[in-house]
């Protein structure tokens, strides 16, 4: 298995590739650098960085698996420029492997990020899906998603509403969307799990107004292996999000993402804070 020092030093194609890419430094540690294009309001689009996170994990040499499951805890705003991630192999056995990861950054340094992740490889098995995929509109019939702040990362995806709207006071904050990358990129777990982050807060859907609102943690249960996910190609997958509650200036997101063949392919659930 390949690791950070064996990947060739190519500049890659994709700017989301870009985006999370990592260096290996002499001491064991990943380096990795914001990128302009995946930028939010005040820092990078969290769905980018836990793909960052995740890509950590998978460049180790130790990493065995698939990614089963990921949280990732934003502890504070990384600043423009140059980051570091420790990745962990806390524990493993024969069916899974538990990682920590921790991102930092300036010169004390300060913990920015810290995730935990579970990978396991599937063996075949019986299986079932109970959750059912919705009926909703096509994706040419569907209304792309417009930012209504000044962030950069939506115009790197081709997000399309088929069921609500941002702004649009409603009783309920269900949302359809169609996700993709502007840029055709074949999915993975990288793109994968950016896309658990392209919801917007439900509370946006809730009320006519739009207020200050973060991630503060972001959990992915992932249902596929890599070989399920080889076949999507760089066809748009469907998002299902609504929420539950909303209290006291947190609220929470959950949300499931639909691919080909009515697979569920993750289900990812968020706890965002609010202020009036």
């Amino acid at each position: 298995m390949s690791s950070a020092a064996d990947a060739p030093q190519t500049v890659a194609a994709h700017p989301f590739d870009r985006a999370v890419a990592l260096e290996l430094m002499p001491d064991g540690r990943l380096r990795g650098r914001t990128s302009e294009l995946y930028w939010n309001m005040i820092s990078p689009f969290g769905g980018a960085t836990a793909a960052t996170v995740l890509n950590a994990i998978l460049l180790s040499p130790d990493r065995q698996g698939d990614p089963i499951a990921l949280t990732v805890n934003f502890a504070a705003p990384i600043q423009p420029g140059e980051f570091f991630l420790e990745a962990r192999l806390a524990r493993a056995n024969r069916s899974t492997q538990h990682w920590a990861v921790t991102v930092v950054q300036g010169m004390t340094p300060d913990v920015v990020v810290n995730a935990v992740a579970v990978f396991g490889a599937r063996r075949p098995t019986w299986g079932s899906t109970e959750a059912v995929r919705p009926e909703t509109a096509s994706v040419d019939a569907s209304r792309r998603f417009q930012a209504v702040m000044k962030m950069k990362w939506p115009a790197m995806y081709d997000v399309r509403f088929a069921l609500g709207q941002v702004s649009e006071e409603k009783p309920n904050s269900l949302t359809h969307t169609w996700i993709r990358d502007a840029e055709p990129r074949a999915l993975d777990f990288l793109s994968l799990t950016a896309y658990c982050d392209t919801f917007a807060p439900r509370i946006f859907f809730r009320r006519a107004q739009l207020v200050p609102v973060g991630t503060v943690s972001l959990n992915i249960y992932y249902h596929v292996d890599a070989a399920d996910l080889a076949g999507h190609g760089t066809e748009p997958v469907l998002g299902v999000a609504h929420g539950q509650v909303g209290h006291k200036g947190y609220c929470d997101q959950h949300a499931q993402l639909w691919g080909r063949k009515n697979t569920l392919l993750a289900t990812t659930q968020q706890m965002l804070w609010y202020k009036e």
